[in-house]
């Protein structure tokens, strides 16, 4: 745990902002037949985290929690964030801001998105009452440094400021409990992996001998084994869990895509889209920027025989 003088929750009171949300917790876990698994001895669950909350699913809940209670202890009625074109970051925060009555800045990269016509995602933010500001490429690069993020303070006003991705030591600790749900559930559970922050949090709330895989979403995931090592010893103190990134499975890298994979998620989503469905809720769809990536790399390992007969996997749908 973080030394409490430096804790944004230290002047916590206890009383969780998203309470007030209608969200289902723990999600559910549904069990899926599938042959291609079956032959290999291997049984696979999906972890229906979408199903949280229709405007905030999956790990964006989770990670978003706690720091809107440090936001909230605070006195903060801003929050600032980071994120591409498409981030489902972007979206879920002007979401929360929305249903919370908080102000939101999305800090987006690319100034040259500003004289286009707003994405689906962007739009959906600022549906939500998210100020967008496009910064050019350079700056946002050097969205960490002490004077670009004066600068945009300066220009915004004050505000709770959250990472790119929503990844800090608060996501961590907020995702630790998709790991307590999963408890004696599975052996391994598999996660896409973007920013690091959720693999850091499920892997500290899993029991020995669970461990955890993150598929990487992006080309070069390599970083994010370190990304992961540094939000654990700030969520934790240390080292948590038995984990490792899986960085073979990106196809092509951030919100690219293959024929492949495409094939991929369209025969899985007609073998078993409205199965999970009829026992957990909404059919099932794959995004093809993070859960199909996994789901298609779950299958491929399990090719390659890298998972023992027996084993069962818990695949955790972020949504």
């Amino acid at each position: 745990m973080t030394d409490a003088r430096a804790d944004p929750l230290s002047r916590w009171d206890g009383n969780d902002p998203l309470s007030r949300l209608d969200a289902t917790l723990p999600s559910p876990l549904v069990a899926v037949g599938d042959d291609r698994l079956a032959r290999h001895g291997v049984t696979l669950l999906l972890k229906r985290d979408d199903l949280i909350h229709p405007a905030l699913p999956g790990n964006k809940y989770r990670k978003l929690r706690l720091n809107l209670a440090a936001a909230v202890a605070a006195g903060h009625d801003t929050l600032l964030t980071f994120g591409g074109a498409y981030s489902n970051h972007l979206r879920a925060t002007a979401a929360a801001g929305r249903l919370l009555g908080l102000r939101t800045v999305g800090v987006v990269r690319g100034d040259e998105l500003a004289a286009r016509p707003l994405n689906d995602s962007l739009a959906r933010a600022a549906a939500d009452g998210m100020r967008l500001d496009f910064v050019d490429r350079t700056t946002y690069r050097r969205k960490a440094d002490p004077e670009v993020l004066a600068a945009l303070l300066a220009r915004h006003g004050p505000a709770y400021v959250l990472p790119e991705g929503g990844s800090n030591a608060l996501a961590a600790r907020g995702c630790a409990d998709l790991g307590r749900e999963l408890r004696g559930a599975a052996d391994v559970v598999a996660v896409a992996c973007g920013t690091g922050g959720t693999l850091a949090g499920l892997a500290a709330g899993l029991a020995v001998p669970q461990r955890a895989i993150g598929f990487a979403a992006l080309r070069g995931g390599g970083f994010l084994t370190e990304e992961v090592r540094r939000l654990q010893a700030a969520a934790f103190g240390g080292p948590r869990g038995d984990w490792r990134i899986e960085d073979r499975f990106h196809h092509g890298g951030y919100a690219r895509t293959t024929p492949a994979l495409d094939a991929f998620a369209a025969d899985f989503a007609a073998r078993h889209g409205d199965a999970p469905g009829a026992q957990a809720g909404p059919p099932l769809t794959l995004d093809r920027i993070y859960v199909a990536k996994m789901l298609h790399g779950v299958f491929a390992l399990a090719e390659e025989r890298a998972f023992p007969p027996g084993t069962r996997i818990a695949a955790v749908v972020t949504g």
